[in-house]
């Protein structure tokens, strides 16, 4: 029996294995098209509203704040126009801007350091097995979310002179009592105890998820081979969450060098924004506001706004390489 002819069948069977054209080609090349651009351009779109939000409010006000530095713009005296380098000459020759650089970085280190020991030593405290273990982790946690505002007028209430918690506790032991705000060391203990109950815990928080990562078999090991919870914490734990440790380092001197809520509202003339009688607790924030907001100087006050972010870019370098380098030693 023969097979079936061509013209039996009709033409579909002429056209078995042939390309399909017209429309299928059309639709198939579209969709190949439309993959193309899926690969190459989505991800871009997906974090584009990330760059388009940091150069509207991050590099923009960057440049202008430049831009206002290189210009007078003095309402109080009526200057203005073209000023060159010449108000980053003037900080260099401000006695009243390197006495705020000194405050602040005495500030920064007596709180940072303390503040960053403190923290490893309650994150390795809080990564053993505990009762409650999760109400203390979530305990250490509440300074920080606690409105910085309202924590520091509680503080700034602590510190009173006449009707302080501190004093109160301090006569009752038979102790003078303490004018928190007339000398450099009691106002920089105040304000130190500020940050440092603000951030201790949070940092904690963070070493602790680091610890978490650390495989529980290498502590079992450090133990067969005879090494103590001491010498364990500092040769196999910190070793390995130096990572976590560097970026502790390096946020806490971006917001140390920035230091100004606290010592603001600790001021009991917040307007005037001078830090104690003798500005002997005004930062360089500090300054730089009263500068802009006091004395009507607002080209003064990004230049001095400039310095203080070079300041911050070195310091914060310095202290990551410095830190990797003494967590890389063995």
């Amino acid at each position: 029996m023969s097979a079936p002819s061509a013209e039996v069948l009709g033409p579909a069977a002429g056209r078995t294995g042939e390309p399909r054209r017209g429309g299928g080609r059309s639709r198939s090349t579209w969709r190949s098209n439309l993959s193309k651009f899926d690969l190459k351009f989505t991800p871009y779109i997906l974090i584009s509203p990330f760059y388009v939000l940091f150069i509207a409010f991050g590099l923009f006000p960057l440049g202008y704040n430049l831009y206002a530095a290189l210009h007078f713009n003095d309402l109080d005296d009526q200057e203005f126009g073209w000023a060159g380098l010449a108000q980053f000459e003037r900080a260099l020759d401000d006695s009243d801007f390197f006495h705020t650089i000194r405050t602040t970085f005495g500030l920064f280190l007596l709180s940072s350091v303390p503040q960053i020991i403190t923290a490893l030593c309650l994150a390795a405290i809080l990564n053993r097995k505990l009762r409650m273990q999760t109400l203390l982790r979530m305990g250490v946690l509440l300074p920080f979310i606690t409105p910085i505002t309202a924590s520091t007028f509680v503080f700034a209430t602590v510190f009173a002179k006449k009707s302080g918690i501190a004093n109160w506790v301090i006569s009752s032991l038979g102790f003078e009592t303490i004018d928190w705000r007339a000398d450099t060391w009691s106002s920089w203990f105040a304000i130190i105890t500020m940050v440092n109950w603000r951030w201790t815990g949070y940092w904690a928080i963070i070493f602790l998820a680091a610890m978490q990562s650390i495989s529980k078999e290498l502590y079992e090991a450090a133990t067969i081979d005879g090494a103590g919870p001491w010498r364990q914490f500092w040769r196999l734990t910190v070793p390995l969450i130096r990572p976590a440790i560097v970026f502790a380092v390096v946020m806490s001197s971006i917001g140390g060098l920035q230091l100004f809520t606290e010592p603001l509202l600790f001021d009991l003339n917040v307007a005037d924004a001078g830090g104690g009688a003798d500005g002997q607790w005004q930062t360089v924030q500090m300054y730089i506001f009263r500068v802009a907001w006091r004395n009507m100087n607002l080209g003064y006050a990004a230049a001095l706004s400039w310095i203080l972010f070079l300041i911050i870019v070195v310091v914060a370098a310095t202290f990551s390489l410095l830190t990797n380098r003494i967590g890389g030693r063995k």
